[in-house]
């Protein structure tokens, strides 16, 4: 691997998000040494901490990584609040009575930021020198990216202006904005509407709620937006979008969204059939490490994810796996958010062949040529129990695309076989048992 050019490329990332200052990830130095592998260094002592899960620095990970939509087959599930809806039979847009309110649930990458930004292009009278259009988003950093949406997909809307309201955008007291759109966080636009008066709330057109189980998951943002909601006016359309459902979204999307039509997009099924899954029997971490390298030894393997517990046991397997001359990629959850994208983009792209990574960060990463997923260390929850969601997740990455995927399970203790049993269970699959000491077995797992 060249490890002048990853150099360049980790401080071409650290140039680009030293703005970045309002996402809670703790800030690091980020440094290749000479196998190329990713070191980091930060000032907290709990680097074995169990990675905490951060929906919002997700989010915009997955908005960085994708370069193209979902590929979705599922139905589209609508919940009408009229049964007589013009949307049973509908057969032109006019019959559509346009506009409704609207509540729409669908996974990362489906196109959610693309419907409602045109819904409020759709909307703007751009001869009209005031805000018209509120969109929210829980973080500095969701809202400008949706800024960016909003900018390119109205490019050719010159008189078309768009505002930011975030924390640090300084305006004057009693000063009234003359933009169309106005996209922040919900505590500096609820300022912007109450205290500060920059923008007269009845005069809103389209209200927009974007990443609803991100802004829940964040203290103070649920009861912000529900008072922005109440400034609105009666016939001021609201849209609440979220990439999940939970009950507890959904109570929020009550609140904020009178009357509306809700449409979901189901979460594709990751399933198991066509992965074929092993479980090695090892005494140590070390044993471990013995039987990955084996299994190197005996199979091709194109591309292969392997999941640690804790960010300590990751940069401990990176750095082994590297000096035995792989070329690895090291994903942690301490790291800034755009520095993960570069470090998925390269694994995409092939520079690294080996991605080591903690569970947190490694949702919504789809690369076709994954091959193996490896647990090092099998998923629990914060009481120890299995968990199998994880599990299903973590091996997910691989027979993706319709191809056939090779899952295989570090177990080293009675404590780790029991959870082993007990995902068997919860999914009615056998786990078989691996030899990685028997090549031949090894060989014959691969064909």
């Amino acid at each position: 691997m060249a490890t002048d050019s990853w150099a360049l490329a980790v401080d071409e990332q650290e140039a680009a998000v030293k703005s970045m200052t309002n996402l809670q990830i703790k800030e690091e130095k980020v440094k290749a040494d000479t196998n190329g592998i990713i070191k980091t260094s930060t000032t907290a002592e709990k680097t074995d901490e169990e990675e905490k899960e951060d929906r919002a620095a997700q989010s915009l990970l997955n908005k960085l990584i994708r370069s193209n939509l979902v590929d979705n087959t599922n139905q589209v599930e609508v919940l009408q609040r009229d049964p007589n809806s013009p949307l049973y039979s509908v057969k032109s847009f006019e019959e559509l009575r346009l506009p409704q309110n609207l509540i729409a649930q669908s996974q990362s990458g489906t196109g959610k930021t693309a419907a409602f930004v045109l819904a409020m292009l759709s909307r703007v009278e751009p001869s009209d020198r005031y805000p018209q259009c509120l969109c929210l988003s829980p973080t500095y950093e969701l809202a400008l990216q949706t800024g960016k949406v909003i900018e390119q997909m109205g490019k050719f809307y010159p008189e078309l202006k768009l505002a930011y309201a975030v924390r640090g955008n300084k305006l004057e007291r009693g000063q009234k904005i003359s933009e169309q759109i106005v996209i922040g966080t919900p505590g500096t636009v609820l300022d912007w509407c109450s205290k500060l008066k920059f923008i007269d709330p009845k005069k809103i057109k389209v209200f927009v709620l974007d990443e609803a189980d991100v802004m829940i998951a964040t203290q103070g943002h649920q009861d912000q937006s529900i008072r922005i909601q109440r400034m609105l006016p009666r016939n001021c359309q609201m849209l609440l979008f979220s990439a999940t459902f939970e009950d507890s979204v959904w109570k929020f999307a009550q609140k904020v969204v009178p009357d509306p039509n809700v449409i979901k997009l189901k979460r594709e099924e990751e399933t198991l059939d066509t992965i074929k899954q092993y479980y090695v029997l090892c005494s140590s971490r070390d044993e471990k490490f013995q039987a990955l390298c084996n299994l190197y030894g005996a199979i091709t393997v194109a591309q292969a994810m392997i999941f640690c517990h804790t960010r300590k046991t990751a940069s401990w397997l990176a750095a082994e796996l590297s000096k035995e001359g792989h070329q690895v990629a090291l994903l942690s959850g301490e790291m800034m958010v755009e520095q993960r994208a570069a470090v998925i983009e390269r694994f995409r792209e092939g520079k690294e062949k080996v991605l080591v990574t903690t569970n947190v960060c490694a949702r919504g990463i789809d690369v076709e040529q994954v091959s193996v997923v490896i647990n090092f260390d099998l998923p629990v929850d914060k009481d120890g129990n299995p968990d199998n969601g994880t599990y299903l997740h973590r091996i997910g990455r691989t027979g993706r695309f319709g191809k056939r995927g090779l899952a295989v399970n570090m177990v080293d203790s009675k404590h780790s076989m029991n959870i082993l049993n007990r995902i068997q269970e919860h999914f009615n699959k056998k786990i078989e048992r691996l030899d990685t000491d028997d090549l031949d077995e090894i060989e014959k797992i691969a064909n």
